[in-house]
């Protein structure tokens, strides 16, 4: 099988993607830079066989609604498809992701992030753009409790990328779109199903916010993504999802409830060795509950950066302190600021 090959030669290149795309030949993102993976162009026909080994019995999906999300096990690694129409020719992206769950300690997260599989209630928020490893951040927090806790994880995730091996926990594994039809769905049922953690894998809607808020406050742990840049950005985000009539109450809730937001971004090496993690770290104090409860959340960033004792610590700062321990050159600093002038002052 073609496909099965591509992924071999990938794997061992050290490729974190791969895309499939009619008339081009396949490329490989190897640390962040695109490359081709032969001189074979990719026809329709071949794409066509691709995506129905792929996807199986679930091609007549890709047919009607043009695209599906899905993860298999392939030449022994576990990747993440997605499977879309472009002019009318089938694409691929393709997502290899680690063989293992790595250890929570060895990710290069901020110290303050090894607290988080002791919490017992509320919820977390990991954030960030598409492959920056919020997935792995994850994982690997569900493993270390997992490996620590006799408790009940259940995972709600759209496509099923780790699989776990229980230690001393018990954890349920759902698929968006097989399992459940959808987020809000499978939360609803979640909660009767006597569960003391949950991963959502992403908070799209308001009933999935509501009922993820709604969890929390009744003494669950709730683990979640959203696609934004920074801690501030994600309660706006879940907030201004609500109608305007209720977004009090949703300040008020995510005050009581929220622990955390980490938000990531993988990075370029100065030495052009692979990629490194910089995060931002929001640890929700008094005061920065007191901040979201007013709906001050410009003023976050400024009461973070007072707060590092309790672990918070802005991008722009996690940026800043790559550059001069010499991880990050200054122009890749600058490129991921928040605010540019600020991190371009204290770069070199």
């Amino acid at each position: 099988m073609y496909v099965e090959q591509l992924i071999e030669l990938a794997h061992g290149a050290g490729a974190s993607d791969i895309h499939l795309v009619h008339n081009l030949p396949p490329k490989f993102r190897v640390n962040g830079a695109l490359v081709s993976a032969s001189d074979v162009v990719l026809t329709h026909e071949a794409l066509e066989e691709i995506a129905r080994s792929l996807a199986g019995s679930r091609y007549h999906e890709i047919e009607s609604g043009g695209e599906i999300d899905l993860a298999r096990t392939i030449a022994g690694v576990r990747v993440r498809i997605n499977l879309f129409r472009s002019l009318g020719h089938i694409s691929a992206a393709l997502r290899l992701l680690s063989d293992v769950i790595p250890a929570l300690d060895s990710l290069g997260l901020p110290q303050a992030v090894l607290s988080f599989s002791h919490l017992q209630r509320g919820i977390v928020i990991v954030t960030g753009e598409t492959g920056s490893g919020k997935s792995t951040t994850l994982a690997a927090l569900i493993d270390s409790i997992n490996k620590t806790r006799a408790v009940n994880i259940i995972t709600m995730e759209d496509p099923v990328e780790y699989i776990y091996t229980p230690v001393q926990s018990i954890i349920s594994q759902r698929e968006i779109g097989s399992d459940s039809a959808d987020y809000s769905t499978a939360l609803r049922a979640v909660l009767r199903e006597d569960p003391d953690i949950i991963l959502v894998g992403e908070m799209r809607d308001l009933e999935t916010i509501s009922t993820a808020l709604t969890a929390a406050e009744t003494g669950h742990l709730v683990l979640a993504t959203l696609h934004t840049k920074s801690a501030a950005d994600s309660i706006d985000r879940m907030v201004d999802v609500f109608p305007e009539g209720l977004q009090r109450q949703i300040r008020m809730q995510l005050s009581t409830t929220l622990e955390a937001v980490l938000s990531q971004q993988l990075l370029p090496r100065a030495d052009r060795g692979g990629r490194i993690l910089a995060c931002e770290l929001m640890m929700v104090t008094p005061a920065i509950r007191n901040l979201i409860r007013e709906g001050k959340t410009p003023q976050i960033a400024s009461s973070m950066a007072t707060s590092a004792a309790a672990g918070s610590i802005t991008m722009d700062n996690a940026l800043i302190a790559l550059n001069r321990n010499r991880m990050i050159d200054a122009k890749t600093a600058r490129e991921a600021a928040i605010d540019f002038d600020y991190v371009e002052k204290n770069t070199r």
